[in-house]
């Protein structure tokens, strides 16, 4: 094969060493604008599984770097005051020109031709292509690629800029791990990200957000003005040591810049090439496949760009020594299915770390959010933002720390932990909100069961679903909507609290889980508006009744199901008032029943959330409008139950957090209207996200809705309950243990389950957790195959994994 690389930098030349390496007989020429030494930055971090697979694609230049590389295990974190430290990461470091240096002399060695100082114009490919009777073009030339935005109707791609301005610097300051340091100005926060890469020299990455940035009249700083700023800020950190620039060469030796995070729908484009036979007007189609930054970029703050690079370039020879043992010469269909598997393998593994990098990112666009956190939980979040570094992950690198975190966070919960016990997990933490303490952070979500009987009375089914989870040691269970009136419900088989019978019936299960279990259990009061009159969800969700259908109402004219659904009408104040009292009726018979929490529904579409979008409330009269005025029912359903529900029993919302439509509620919204329920006496914020309208298009994924909880409990300073897709209980340790969620409610593991928190409890190992004595025999057969299990782990395993600066 004949095959150019358009870009010098560590991916390019990998992936021309690695085809050289594979196939001696192939003609592989870099081209590169720059000199050979020119570069951005000063160091690169590799991970131990990164610097494994260099090792073994090729062992030559992989030990080269093995024996230049700077090692480190821990991660210093330098706030407010004080330093922490967490150990057992396993990073590396290596000057990028080092690196450079190395791959261009490994090129060098096999054959490969080195072009630098050649400056390609995009309009210029073809001829070169043409020249050089290249079969293939590998576009690596960097994150402004020209090459890709030539062809961006191929590519597609989508740049984000984000939030911050950052300057990457250098310092001879050298620094025994990767350290981050933050500093508060009287603008707001700028924070260091430090690492020694040799015996000599640190990188040291200011960054901030871009409004502190212009605050602090950085714009208008010369580099020299602009570098001592920063080594005035950090002069605690760098210990006397400057900073410098090696960025000449860019326009300017300090450059302040925005992250651009890059993807691209697509990885290849064909070129029609012109054959070189006298006469021949035919062509020849030749591949331009993009890898590392011209492809994707992943954030600095987990470490991973040159990573992702040069894992490209490993991915791509080895489908490309697939397809040519398998053809003698170059077929385009054959090469085109082998480039479409690497562009598919590919894109898995850069998605899983991008999604990881946005994480980290909006991490770092917000450390005001997080400022307000203990500098013990401060430093925990930050090793934790990306999710992909768990409460258990970070165990197995440093137990010492995670151990000393949790007796921190046990001793913040109120519980006194002795000097020779280990503290309980997060999750087994006490939680006191007004006169009620849970036992536990877990709580079972309000999960429809849809087995009511036609006049909304609750049954034994409830009694059962209910009184299993509470026994089965979650700190409170919620019981699914409970509608206030009939035509409330959302389906017949839904359970009401408007009559007398229906107090007395949830009385009994309330009194079953007292009497039976430390749980609390809370009520969950709201009202179907125009998702109501449905049939259940297993007869066909969302779906309107046939026979027997009630009239609904809702904010304004809305029809859930464009042409399907019945269409609820817009509400009076008479019908305010009625609904009004209804929830005060509810909430008076709730405390005759004697539940320990009231939780007022305002998400999901139903009638209160669609006052608060804007997507369902078009009123134009003082109930619409904006978001003050949308609140303004919702507020006043909540002060009505408010006045009538003892003082010393919280109240918690369940909000959509985001609408997941152009037009709707955003993240932002989710703040504003927590905030003013919390003016209005709410305790907490149950965080949930979208089910306002049908065509709502949801990001999913792990903890998906955890993110929001976060930003609403730090922002809006009120206590949170995260939901969606939390599956384990390492998951929730995380959620809790960083402050991003005060509760964590599991919804579809509790159904597979009852006994969820208990087995969890017991699979950590922890012997507070409170089982029924009539199921201790259980528990003693249950400790001992979870510690043979652990044994035979254990005996099974090698080292830990290490090497995730994630």
């Amino acid at each position: 094969m004949n095959v150019v690389v358009v870009g010098g930098g560590p991916g390019g030349l990998y992936a021309a060493l690695l085809m050289k390496r594979r196939d001696p007989r192939a003609q592989i020429t870099v081209i590169e604008r720059n000199r050979p030494d020119d570069t951005f930055g000063w160091g690169v971090v590799l991970s131990d599984q990164t610097v494994a697979n260099l090792r073994a694609a090729d062992p030559e230049s992989g030990a080269v770097i093995t024996a230049a590389l700077h090692r480190w295990d821990d991660i210093d974190v330098r706030f407010a005051g004080r330093s922490m430290r967490s150990g057992g990461h396993g990073f590396s470091g290596i000057g990028r020109k080092r690196l450079l240096a190395v791959l261009q002399q490994r090129c060098r060695e096999l054959g490969v031709v080195l072009r630098f100082q050649h400056e390609l114009a995009p309009d210029q490919l073809e001829a070169l292509v043409a020249e050089e009777g290249a079969d293939l073009v590998i576009v690596s030339d960097g994150i402004k690629s020209r090459l890709r935005e030539r062809f961006a109707d191929t590519f597609r791609p989508d740049i984000d800029l984000r939030r911050c301005r950052y300057v990457w610097l250098g310092t001879p300051r050298r620094f025994d791990a990767f350290t981050f340091a933050f500093t508060e100005t009287p603008h707001g926060w700028f924070q260091a990200h430090a690492y020694q890469f040799d015996g000599e020299m640190s990188t040291f990455i200011v960054e901030t957000p871009q409004d502190v940035w212009e605050q602090a009249g950085i714009a208008d700083m010369t580099d020299a003005e602009s570098i001592a700023f920063c080594e005035s800020l950090f002069a605690d950190t760098l210990q006397g040591a400057p900073l410098v620039s090696n960025a000449a060469h860019l326009r300017g030796s300090a450059q302040w810049i925005r992250f651009p995070r890059v993807t691209c729908a697509d990885w290849v484009h064909w070129l029609d090439i012109p054959r070189d036979d006298r006469g021949d007007t035919s062509t020849r189609r030749v591949p331009l496949v993009l890898l590392g930054d011209s492809a994707h970029t992943a954030h600095f703050s987990i470490g991973s760009g040159s990573k992702l690079a040069l894992e490209d370039a490993i991915a791509l020879d080895m489908q490309l020594a697939g397809f040519a043992s398998a053809h003698a010469s170059v077929h385009p269909g054959d090469m085109g299915a082998a480039l479409s598997r690497y562009q598919a393998e590919r894109s898995v593994e850069v998605l899983k770390l991008q999604n990881a990098a946005r994480n980290s990112t909006e991490w770092f666009e917000h450390v005001d959010r997080y400022a307000t956190l203990a500098p013990e939980q401060f430093a925990y979040s930050l090793l934790t933002r990306s999710q992909r570094i768990s409460h258990e992950n970070l165990r197995v690198r440093d137990a010492a720390y995670v151990g000393a975190f949790e007796r921190w966070f046990a001793q913040q919960s109120g519980l006194a932990v002795a000097p020779d016990a280990a503290a309980p997990p997060a999750i087994f933490t006490p939680f006191t909100v007004r006169g009620v303490t849970l036992p536990n952070r877990i709580v079972v979500s309000p999960m429809a069961q849809y087995s009511a009987t036609t006049d909304g009375m609750p049954t034994d089914w409830h009694l059962v679903h209910l009184g299993a989870r509470a026994t089965g040691g979650a700190g409170l269970v919620m019981t699914e909507m409970t509608c206030v009136a009939p035509d409330a419900r959302i389906t017949p088989a839904c359970p009401g609290m408007w009559d007398d019978d229906q107090r007395d019936m949830w009385a009994r299960i309330v009194r079953f889980v007292h009497e039976h279990t430390p749980a609390k259990i809370g009520l969950q009061l709201g009202h179907a508006g125009a998702k109501g009159a449905t049939k259940t969800m297993w007869d066909g969700i969302d779906q309107p009744l046939e026979h027997g259908a009630w009239p609904l109402i809702a904010a304004s004219d809305t029809q859930y199901l464009d042409g399907v659904s019945q269409i609820a009408h817009e509400m009076t104040r008479h019908d305010m008032q009625r609904v009004t009292d209804e929830f005060v009726q509810a909430t008076h018979r709730a405390v005759a029943a004697g539940f320990d929490w009231l939780e007022l529904h305002c998400a999901h579409g139903y009638l209160l959330s669609s006052f608060l979008s804007p997507l369902t409330n078009r009123r134009t009269d003082e109930y619409g409008g904006d978001l003050a005025n949308r609140a303004k029912f919702p507020l006043e359903v909540f002060a009505a139950m408010r006045a009538v529900w003892p003082v010393d029993l919280p109240i918690s919302v369940r909000i959509s957090a985001h609408d997941w439509a152009s037009g709707g509620n955003t993240d932002d919204h989710a703040v504003a209207i927590a905030g003013l329920f919390r003016d209005a006496g709410a305790d907490m914020i149950d965080v949930s996200a979208g089910q306002v309208v049908k065509r709502e298009r949801p990001v999913y994924g792990r903890m998906w809705q955890t993110p929001f909880a976060d930003r609403v409990r730090q922002e809006a300073g009120i206590a949170t309950i995260a939901v969606g897709a939390i599956t384990d209980a390492d998951q929730a340790n995380g959620i809790i243990a960083s402050g991003r969620a005060d509760l964590v409610a599991i919804g579809r593991p509790h159904l597979a389950n009852p006994a969820w928190t208990l087995m969890e409890a017991a699979k950590y190992g922890y012997a507070g957790a409170s089982w029924p004595v009539q199921y201790l025999a259980g528990k003693s057969q249950l400790d001992r195959l979870i510690e043979r299990e652990r044994t035979m782990r254990a005996a099974a395993e090698g080292a830990p994994p290490t090497g995730e600066l994630t």
